[in-house]
């Protein structure tokens, strides 16, 4: 965000050090007047150590905070991966990103954690400039839950030439989100000539077998990027555009649960005759009871005779059951095997879509700058993409309520499409003015979510109900203005002292859908009052409204809310001697609607040796609430310890948070301190860096555990509350509150060795992250909630896993890239530590947690393997397969797999549930 990148070049490595830590290494190619490849701080790059990859460029050894640096122009030709969350989940340790399954948009935007904090707590930007978030809210069960993390999938990976990742606090030098640290992805600035990829690839894994033969989730790439000259002074256009198709995985068990009884089998006997049960129901249900009745009740007598299968005592016990109530005691068994047997299915024709979600993704990104004279260029980048996606909901049965089996004589699987955009364009001058490098520009962004439910159905309207809803969406936009000067003075061994301020406007809106997708309907047809009469099946079971899977958002949650945040930053680096420095930044920002805060760093670099130094850092940081986490109301289904419940998300000033004593949300607040060394051997051509690092974080902002209704409501608050839950027609309630504080402390450690044998190079680097996130203290819980006794709804077991133990406390890497001649042998073992599952953490329902009532997912390690050849100057072909053998997590208790739909945990980050990935890549350069 804060632009220090326009310091110029510097050949004294300490003065370029201290220029790395302001900018988070952000200055150098980006800000060159030509797009030459042999620069200095391209030299730079090459000469440190990328571990995880075969790049050859890692933490810069004289930084004083540590810094990854990812060259991805080698990356990509090797890597399974394609977008830029997988790819650093396999290369970097301290990053973690799986894709996600049955978790409404979470399936098409993949959370992103750094050393285990949350998505929202990473900044993003690109050429050095801050970058939007996703308008998505993640209040389903997933790692990450109740954030917004920045879509990362919005940017095609083969528009970048790097990506560089500073792991500490730097909410001083950038402002918001930057707790966990800054990642800057570089988009690519090469000339003269086209480059692309053509990638396909599957999953080849037993766990398929039983629905595609072995292979399914196929995916196809197409990647093009081409750059030219303009003029002669340094400019140029850089160009690129990218394609993929992605199929679904499906990695669901066999439906076990029951899923007919003999209600559904008296239907199936009366359709296969032309008769429709449900439409005689219907009538006796709108007229509440007497009209018709005993000719339906005729009708099941009927129709029962044909099930051949009923024995002689049940068939006598129907024909003597002469009313609806009397027929309800009997038709609710279930005959399961005995329908699925007449019916000529089986029960995998009942399964959910777990897995890996279908997307057509497609992007365009460019990068553009034009020298203006010697001392001035105008610059812009930005790009569009446009994402669609498909994922299966929870099945809905024939024996459920939630199925109008008139229309739906065999259940169905709703499916969730989104249609998600990001629009991105930043532009600016920069330039000497007076001795001081100057930088104005503005980065405007925008994503939107929005949400089409299809091949579902609204139960309360039963035969009028249309298979297809619009359901309404999200919009986050985000716009930011920059001005940033900076100068170096001959004070000392170098004095650089850096300036600026910032403007930052953001708008969140909902927009709802359409009536249908949200209302229940009475049996006349319109929207349910009080005192309506509401339909309901067979068994008496109410018949739910709105879109079944994903109701749509309401009239009522409609949003359209802006803030404005202003900023002013200072930083100074002292070169003090060629062994000594220290480096100094402040930064002040106010917010239109919670207030302000004051930030400040100091870090420091100690040269013990030529080879051996020593650096350490400390600095207090923020995050503000985002935008969308005040103002995000909505309802939804969830599947919560073995239950399907309608939950409510609502915002902090409404009258049901109020009744439950929710606070208005603040800032969260941190204070973190860095140590380590990097030690180089160059005899052994080897180097080593460690870095500790302790963030406190307080009042932390979760996504509360749920609330459910006053069973006795004593007071008019309770009162209101229950009139909340009847109006929002759900079970559940829950919240953003800044709950809890935490405490995170951890250890990065990086060892790189690199040979040149003559023909024969070889480079294997090894990295490992230790890292451990706890709650510390009371759960900021108001005296309502603690009188109350719901404290542990405020901050439960759940929400304790999904912050504790859903992302690997070990995670490392070891990878080993030899070339040869025209050969490249690519392979890397990654260590996934042990995680718990949040899916079930009280499988009794006694209030009781025991150990083996959370779900011990444990560790394993990942094989990735790939060879490529050049076939010549212009083309290279790579083969590889990522989990080379097929290793699974540990499978889900009972408990938690609902009818073993879920046969691995969906609430970790640990290495997805996918199995072997095989792939086929063609590179070509021209």
């Amino acid at each position: 965000m804060i632009q220090k990148s326009m310091f110029n070049s510097s050949k004294r490595a300490v003065v370029s050090t201290a220029v790395v830590f302001f900018s988070g290494i952000y200055l150098t190619q980006a800000q060159e007047t030509k797009p030459v490849k042999d620069t200095t701080s391209d030299k730079q790059i090459e000469e440190v150590v990328l571990v995880g990859s075969r790049s050859g460029g890692r933490s810069k050894a004289d930084s004083p905070v540590p810094v990854d640096v990812f060259n991805l122009k080698d990356i990509q030709q090797s890597l399974p991966q394609t977008n830029i969350n997988q790819i650093l989940n396999t290369i970097a340790p301290s990053f973690t990103s799986t894709i996600q399954t049955n978790a409404d948009g979470s399936d098409h935007s993949d959370p992103a954690q750094l050393r285990g904090l949350g998505p929202d707590q990473t900044l993003i930007l690109i050429n050095g400039k801050r970058r939007h978030t996703s308008a998505l809210v993640n209040v389903n069960g997933a790692p990450g839950r109740g954030t917004v993390g920045t879509d990362l999938n919005a940017i095609p990976a083969f528009a970048l030439s790097k990506i560089e990742v500073l792991r500490d606090g730097a909410s001083a030098q950038y402002g918001s989100d930057a707790i966990a640290g800054v990642m800057n992805l570089q988009l690519k600035r090469d000339t003269g000539k086209l480059t692309g990829q053509l990638n396909y690839g599957g999953y080849l894994t037993n766990a398929a077998k039983d629905h595609t033969g072995n292979y399914d989730g196929q995916q196809y790439q197409v990647d093009l990027n081409y750059g030219n000259k303009i003029g002669n002074k340094g400019g140029f256009y850089n160009l690129t555009w990218s394609s993929q198709f992605r199929d679904p995985t499906r990695r669901a068990g066999t439906e076990s649960g029951n899923i007919y009884n003999a209600y559904n089998a008296i239907e199936k006997r009366a359709s296969e005759n032309g008769v429709n049960l449900s439409s005689y129901f219907n009538n006796i249900n709108n007229l509440k009871g007497t009209a018709g009745e005993q000719d339906f009740v005729n009708l099941i007598h009927q129709y029962a005779q044909g099930v051949g299968y009923f024995d002689s005592g049940f068939q006598n016990n129907i024909q003597n059951a002469n009313s609806i109530t009397a027929l309800q005691g009997l038709l609710g068994a279930n005959y399961t095997d005995q329908e699925l047997a007449y019916r000529g299915q089986t029960r995998k024709d009942f399964n959910m879509q777990v897995g890996q979600s279908k997307l057509n993704n497609h992007q365009l990104f460019a990068n553009i700058e034009v020298p203006l004279n010697d001392d001035w260029k105008v610059y812009t980048f930005g790009g569009y993409s446009i994402r669609d996606g498909q994922s299966g909901g929870f099945f809905r049965r024939p024996n459920q309520s939630r199925t109008f089996t008139g229309l739906y004589l065999d259940g169905y699987l709703p499916e969730i499409h989104t249609k998600i955009q990001d629009l991105s364009l930043s532009a600016g001058v920069k330039g000497k003015w007076d001795g001081w490098n100057v930088d104005f520009s503005n980065t405007f962004g925008q994503n939107s979510f929005d949400y089409t439910i299809e091949n579902t159905g609204n139960t309360s309207l039963r035969f009028n109900s249309p298979s297809s809803f619009r359901a309404g969406g999200l919009q986050f936009l985000q716009n930011t203005i920059n001005l940033d000067f900076s100068k170096q003075f001959d004070v000392f061994q170098g004095l650089n002292v850096a300036f600026g301020a910032e403007q930052r406007h953001e708008n969140f809106k909902i927009n709802p859908g359409e009536e249908a997708s949200y209302t229940a309907y009475d049996v006349n047809g319109n929207p349910q009052t009080a005192t309506s009469v509401n339909p309901t099946d067979f068994f008496g079971a109410a018949l739910a409204g709105g879109s079944q899977v994903f109701a749509g958002f309401r009239e009522a949650n409609r949003t359209d809310r802006n803030r404005n945040a202003y900023a002013a930053y200072a930083d100074v680096e002292f070169n003090f001697t060629n062994w000594f420095l220290v480096d100094a930044a402040v930064r002040y920002e106010d917010y239109s609607d919670f207030g302000s805060t004051f930030n400040y760093k100091l870090a420091s670099r100690i040269k013990l040796s030529k080879d051996l130094n020593f650096r350490f850092a400390g600095s207090t940081g923020f995050r503000a609430p985002s935008i969308h986490q005040i103002y995000y109301n909505t309802t939804s289904t969830q599947f919560v310890n073995g239950n399907l419940r309608e939950v409510g998300t609502f915002s902090n000033d409404s009258a049901i948070a109020k009744g439950f004593g929710i606070p208005k949300l603040k800032q969260e607040t941190s204070k973190s301190v860095s140590a380590g060394f990097a030690y180089k051997i160059p005899s052994l051509n080897l180097n080593i860096t460690a870095d500790a690092y302790f963030i406190r974080i307080d009042d932390r902002i979760v996504l509360t555990d749920q609330f459910s209704r006053f069973s006795n409501p004593t007071t008019d608050e309770q009162r209101l509350v229950n009139a909340e839950f009847d109006n929002a027609n759900v079970n559940a309630a829950q919240f953003f509150a800044n709950s809890i504080d935490t405490e995170t402390k951890g250890l990065d450690v990086v060892i790189s060795h690199h040979a040149n044998l003559g023909a024969v190079k070889l480079n294997n680097d090894f990295a490992i992250n230790f890292n451990e996130t706890k709650k510390v203290g009371d759960i900021h819980a108001s005296d309502l909630l603690k009188n109350a006794g719901l404290e542990t709804s405020y901050f439960g077991e759940r929400s304790r896993v999904y912050l504790e133990d859903s992302v690997p406390k070990i995670k490392a890497s070891f990878s080993n890239n030899l070339k040869w001649n025209d050969f490249n042998f690519y392979l890397r073992n990654t260590y996934y530590g042990k995680v718990h599952g949040a899916d079930v953490v009280d499988a009794n329902f006694d209030g009781v947690i025991l150990p083996n009532e959370h779900q011990l997912i444990t560790d394993k390690i990942i094989t990735d393997l790939s060879i490529g050849y050049d076939i010549s100057k212009n083309f290279n072909l790579t083969l590889g397969a990522n989990n080379l053998f097929d290793i699974y997590p540990t499978r889900n208790i009972a408990a938690s797999s609902n009818n073993d739909q879920f046969v691995y945990s969906r609430s970790t980050a640990q290495f997805g549930q996918n199995g072997r990935y095989v792939f086929s890549k063609l590179t070509v350069s021209f």
